[in-house]
């Protein structure tokens, strides 16, 4: 099959990521596993400095003629103060509204060789392979009315707000990914307090009724963040709204020793879109330091959710898993007796296995 790939390197290590995700897709097809074709477009401050937006309308075109789009990260600190139209991230959220994509899907999984770089003790975390599902264009981030009110005092206020069929289509791919997993769907919500939580946990009930081959429960989102802490081998695919995903998700990376090792997906619409989760990190920008693994991690979910190439998707994470026993380290996940490595680096360790496997598995497959 062909892919179009449109390449957003971004801001701050964004480049540097992205260029290492590149260059294992490329891997990929120059084995023999597809025909991917790419094109780089601005986005976020980068695009800001050369055009004035953070979004171009030939940005926009380019990622909305492709298959998928790959993204590197948005925003620095030269742009804390900019007027709201040339916030980076707003070129980022008009992309994910123009795109479509509902669905954000965030692994958290705990690698046994980074066991030592994670906040939580090893048996604690041992074995935990969790699918953060998280709905992405709805709550209390697009919820309207939105604003401020001026009473002598200002006083903001925001909209948490879902529709049943919201709820239903998020639900469908949270139970959807469980199939292929453990078959089990914890959905987060605070039904004893939120209205919205209360129909989002009838709507959930419903949907799963249409997948009796898996278990569903019920948290509170409270309780989740704790159970995330004292016992997450309880979850597979925690199902979430938008704002307590944003924050679950980042708890449950913690789990994966860096957030430079964390990947996602948008998907659920016209074009999905694929990122690490780390952000620019202006503080190493340029320096080399930046672990690319996310971003590469990122490049499997490409070829599993969008290219439908499995096979593929699970040689680029045994090729991760191969540099990260064989003791290669970026600064972020650095631990001592390992070889501290830079970004490209560790993206050519991860390359070079990758193209060790296709090319073995391909010659096998001729024959």
């Amino acid at each position: 099959m062909e892919l179009r790939i449109t390449v957003l390197p971004g801001d701050g290590v964004g480049p540097e990521v992205t260029r290492e995700a590149v260059k294992v897709l490329r891997t990929v097809r120059d084995c023999g596993g597809c025909d991917v074709q790419f094109r780089e477009a601005l986005i976020g401050g980068a695009a800001v400095r050369q055009t004035g937006s953070p979004l171009p309308p030939a940005t926009l075109d380019a990622c909305q003629s492709s298959s998928a789009v790959l993204l590197g990260a948005v925003g620095g600190p030269e742009f804390d103060n900019a007027p709201a139209h040339q916030r980076p991230e707003k070129g980022l959220l008009e992309l994910r509204q123009a795109l479509g994509g509902f669905a954000n899907l965030r692994p958290a999984r705990a690698w046994d060789a980074l066991a030592s770089c994670s906040p939580f003790r090893p048996e604690v975390i041992k074995d935990v392979d969790i699918l953060v599902v998280r709905e992405l264009l709805g709550g209390l981030y697009f919820g309207e009315p939105r604003g401020y009110l001026q009473n002598g005092h200002r006083s903001g206020y925001n909209t948490m707000r879902y529709s049943e069929p919201e709820i239903e289509r998020i639900a469908d791919v949270a139970f959807t990914a469980a199939r292929t997993r453990r078959r089990k769907v914890t959905s987060v919500d605070k039904a004893n307090v939120l209205e919205t939580s209360r129909l989002w946990r009838e709507v959930v009930t419903r949907v799963a009724a249409r997948y009796p081959d898996v278990a569903l429960d019920h948290v509170y989102v409270d309780a989740c963040a704790m159970y995330l802490c004292t016992n997450p081998r309880r979850f597979d695919v925690l199902l979430t709204e938008n704002l307590f995903g944003d924050i679950l998700s980042d708890q449950a990376s913690t789990f994966s020793g860096s957030l430079g090792m964390v990947p996602s997906a948008t998907i659920g619409g016209r074009i999905d879109l694929y990122e690490p989760v780390h952000g620019s990190a202006p503080d190493i920008a340029g320096q080399s330091k930046a672990n690319p693994l996310g971003a590469i991690l990122s490049a499997a979910m490409l070829l599993r959710h969008t290219a439908k190439l499995e096979r593929e998707a699970q040689q680029i994470e045994e090729a991760v898993e191969f540099a990260l026993r064989a003791g290669f380290r970026t600064a972020d996940i650095a631990q001592p007796g390992c070889t501290l490595v830079s970004t490209s680096a560790m993206g050519d360790v991860v390359e070079r296995r990758l193209a060790d496997k296709l090319q073995s598995q391909y010659a096998f497959h001729a024959v």
